[in-house]
């Protein structure tokens, strides 16, 4: 799996959001506390508003909060929201990718890939990563030192 910068950088945002709690965090004080350009996380930003994750408030007291709770958002509805579908072949669903021959059951494979990716990202939600609380499951998955290599 290939994150993009800008996936990771509306992931960290989005954590640091979480653990604001209510009050507005403006763009520059996401940028530097997680080392991050301001310019392209303002882009980022703004595909997250009109995904309705967070809100961006105007004013001397203005900056973005979480739209919702950060125990309802998971780390796929952020991914969704700047990258567009969690696992795609050449930009299409794997649904609607078609391969002949020896070849042909790639397409379960990339399904299959996309379920697991889904199950975790889904799963998993901004509270529990700025809590660093994460499910168990997710937990045994990165102590195993196979999953590190």
């Amino acid at each position: 799996m290939r994150l993009s910068a800008r996936v990771d950088y509306a992931l960290r945002a989005a954590a640091e959001l979480a653990a604001a709690g209510a009050g507005p965090t403006t763009v520059g004080e996401l940028a530097k506390e997680q080392d991050m350009p301001p310019k392209y996380l303002e882009n980022i930003l703004l595909q997250m508003r009109r995904a309705g994750l967070v809100r961006g408030q105007r004013g001397p007291e203005g900056g973005y909060v979480l739209a919702r709770p950060a125990a309802e958002i998971s780390l796929a509805d952020v991914i969704r929201a700047v990258d567009g579908p969690l696992a795609n072949v050449r930009g299409e669903r794997p649904e609607h990718v078609g391969y002949r021959g020896p070849a042909e059951s790639l397409q379960q494979v990339w399904i299959a890939l996309r379920a697991t990716e889904r199950s975790i990202l889904e799963e998993v939600t901004l509270e529990q990563v700025a809590g660093g609380a994460l499910p168990e499951r997710v937990r045994q998955l990165a102590a195993d030192p196979a999953a590190w290599d």
